[in-house]
């Protein structure tokens, strides 16, 4: 048995640290600076992508594959917000000290037509209530709503569509009131102004959010809601993109980086994930780019996510050659990363 000794800086708070992990003969761990274990507060363990766009694929091997890679990044903790339920639940029941913790949504919950077809089932109105119970009878902490969306074709999403609601707003609030009555929580995938009455009838966390405003800051803020903008998936850019869509892409980047700066004010917890086309390295180097300073972008990745997940950070930590304040892509290659308290990378 080694015991592996980190004597560096700690960040996001700055401190000056000697951590020791493990029993047995003393080896300085690699690296000068450290952050705990990262977070991926909006993962999918089971989506995929090919020609077509994306899709539910792989089986439990993949996604444990999928963990393991994460790990290897220094991610200890997952929140799944939609994918093949019967594998993302079994994770979140059964945690191994080898693998991040998983807090798991199980399936997308979205009518048909109103999401990416070969990504769900759809469930439609009067069948809502229902599946939120089953979600959370089964060992969902959380259910993933998708509330609104483009109409979509047997192809897809249908071009120059208008984002719309997938379900009525007072529905939405009967499954917020279920889901809180049973101890979970709810994260709602938006990209609409629909995003103002969503936070109004108690939503919890936001994903993705480009319309969400300052007035909808103040109103999350003050009921200790989350935003996680996933800027990788939102505003990343394209090679073969088209001049018109690169404007829109710019212009999306400049707003979001007026509400990212009001966010922290008004009380918000941000929140990073990786989606499908991302990963917590590069959205922690984007949201300093895009309104956070450094230590807010890295406490959204760490400490504030393992807070508002309400998640126990049991010997978790990353370290860094350099000094990511300064290196931000140093935060792609950890020299070191602990998990559950033992040494991994």
């Amino acid at each position: 048995m080694t015991t592996w000794t980190f004597d560096g800086v700690c960040l996001p708070v700055d401190q000056s640290v000697r951590l020791r992990f493990g029993s047995g003969d003393d080896q300085r761990l690699p690296g000068r600076f450290a952050l705990p274990g990262l977070v991926d507060a909006h993962c999918h363990l089971t989506v995929g992508a090919d020609e077509h766009g994306p899709l539910l694929a792989g089986d439990e091997t993949a996604a444990a594959a999928r963990l393991d890679q994460l790990a290897q990044a220094g991610v200890s903790a997952v929140r799944d917000v939609g994918g093949r339920r019967e594998i993302t639940l079994q994770f979140a029941r059964n945690l191994r000290e080898d693998r991040p913790i998983v807090v798991a949504a199980g399936r997308f919950l979205a009518p048909r037509g109103r999401y990416f077809p070969r990504m769900y089932e759809p469930v439609e109105a009067d069948e809502l209530l229902a599946a939120v119970e089953a979600e959370l009878d089964d060992g969902a902490t959380w259910v993933k709503l998708v509330a609104d969306f483009p109409a979509v074709g047997p192809d897809g999403p249908i071009r120059g569509s208008a984002v719309e609601p997938s379900y009525e707003i007072g529905l939405v609030e009967q499954v917020v009131e279920t889901t809180h009555a049973k101890g979970g929580r709810v994260a709602a995938h938006t990209n609409s102004p629909f995003v103002s009455e969503l936070i109004r009838v108690g939503v919890d966390s936001i994903e993705h959010g480009t319309s969400i405003t300052e007035k909808d800051l103040a109103v999350l803020g003050r009921r200790g809601g989350a935003w996680t903008p996933t800027l990788c998936a939102s505003i990343g850019g394209h090679p073969d993109e088209t001049p018109e869509r690169r404007e829109r892409r710019l212009t999306t980047a400049k707003y979001l980086t007026s509400m990212l700066e009001l966010a922290h004010e008004y009380g918000v917890t941000v929140l990073t994930g990786s989606d499908v086309v991302g990963s917590v390295a590069r959205e922690i180097e984007l949201l300093t780019s895009h309104g956070l300073d450094v230590s807010q972008a890295m406490a959204a990745a760490t400490t504030a996510a393992w807070n508002y997940l309400g998640l126990l950070d049991d010997g978790n930590l990353v370290t860094y050659d350099a000094d990511p304040r300064e290196s931000p892509e140093v935060l792609a290659t950890p020299a070191a990363v602990i998990l559950h308290g033992h040494r991994i990378r």
